[in-house]
């Protein structure tokens, strides 16, 4: 069974983490700036301060924060100051105890979706595929409707993607219910064969990518599809797919064409377009909730991820 996060409120002290790569510093100063007008207080992870190669420091340094983070009472939720590479890498020495004994909002993508995964498989929590604090709200052009997506963690409310967000292409006809998960393509593939093996069973799958060619793309759609996750899943919601053409190889398959080999052929309802990952506007949505597509109305409906929410004022 899943669980709600308690929503933040005004006041509240949220922690701020690098579980993967070293943040931008002058992008993360100014996304700490939002948060602040948001009405929130920043606990900055000692990690932060550090680098170990790509990494935002060594394997027990970033898990250290991530750790703290959790058992501070005075921390309400955990952000991810960005992506990059290495959530994998500590997502065995976690202590899922600890998550499940203080459940709290954990917010990121990317890279992080290897947390999201292994998070809420061994502790039910939801957590929220959103977008970043340094690679997002840091930027010059961050775009008003990923900063609203920060709302979500005052309000308990549904939320309804439409095509006044962005167009939307119907794959497959259907209706499908779920709960959702997925993430980041290359991450989830990354999960395979291991403990923390992405479960699409009667699940909304979305996923996403970013500075993949169609083969690289074509590769790990199949390795998903013979691991069968396409067959147990109820329905497919593909996102978007930044920069993701051919670069190495004169000829090529396009994008549009390895998607209908896939995800088409999987025959499962499904719906391409939505603005959710490495792409602007960025919309978070919350792993774990009950959602439901419907590919005719062309509309994504998903739960509120946080429980007893405060209205932002």
């Amino acid at each position: 069974m899943n669980h709600k996060p308690p929503a933040l409120k005004k006041g509240d002290t949220v922690g701020v983490i690098a579980p993967a790569s070293p943040p931008d510093p002058e992008k993360l100063k100014t996304a700490l700036l939002f948060l602040e007008e948001l009405g929130l207080q920043v606990k900055i992870g000692e990690a932060l301060k550090n680098q170990h190669g790509y990494l935002a420091g060594r394997d027990e340094e970033r898990l250290s924060d991530l750790h703290e983070m959790f058992k501070d009472q005075n921390v309400k939720a955990v952000l991810c100051a960005c992506g990059g590479f290495g959530t994998g890498r500590i997502a065995q020495d976690i202590d899922y105890d600890i998550i499940r004994s203080n459940p709290k909002i954990f917010w990121g993508y990317s890279d992080i979706t290897y947390l999201h995964t292994a998070i809420n498989q061994n502790t039910g929590l939801i957590t929220f595929h959103g977008p970043m604090l340094s690679s997002d709200i840091g930027r010059e052009d961050v775009d008003p409707l990923t900063k609203a997506s920060y709302h979500q963690l005052f309000e308990e409310t549904e939320c309804t993607y439409t095509e006044d967000i962005s167009p939307l292409k119907v794959l497959t006809l259907g209706k499908a219910e779920g709960r959702l998960a997925g993430g980041n393509l290359s991450l989830l593939t990354a999960t395979l064969g291991t403990p923390f093996e992405i479960d699409t069973k009667g699940k909304l799958l979305f996923i996403e990518d970013v500075d993949e060619e169609p083969y690289q793309i074509d590769r790990m759609l199949n390795h998903l599809k013979m691991a069968g996750k396409f067959e147990d899943a109820a329905g497919i919601l593909v996102c978007d797919f930044h920069n993701c053409v051919p670069v190495k190889r004169e000829k090529s398959l396009t994008l549009e064409q390895v998607i209908e080999d896939y995800i088409t052929k999987a025959g499962k309802p499904a719906l391409m377009g939505f603005k959710i990952g490495h792409c602007s506007p960025s919309i978070a949505v919350p792993v774990g909730a009950h959602a439901v597509m419907d590919t005719a109305a062309k509309t994504l409906t998903i739960e509120a991820g946080i429980s007893k929410g405060a209205r932002l004022i």
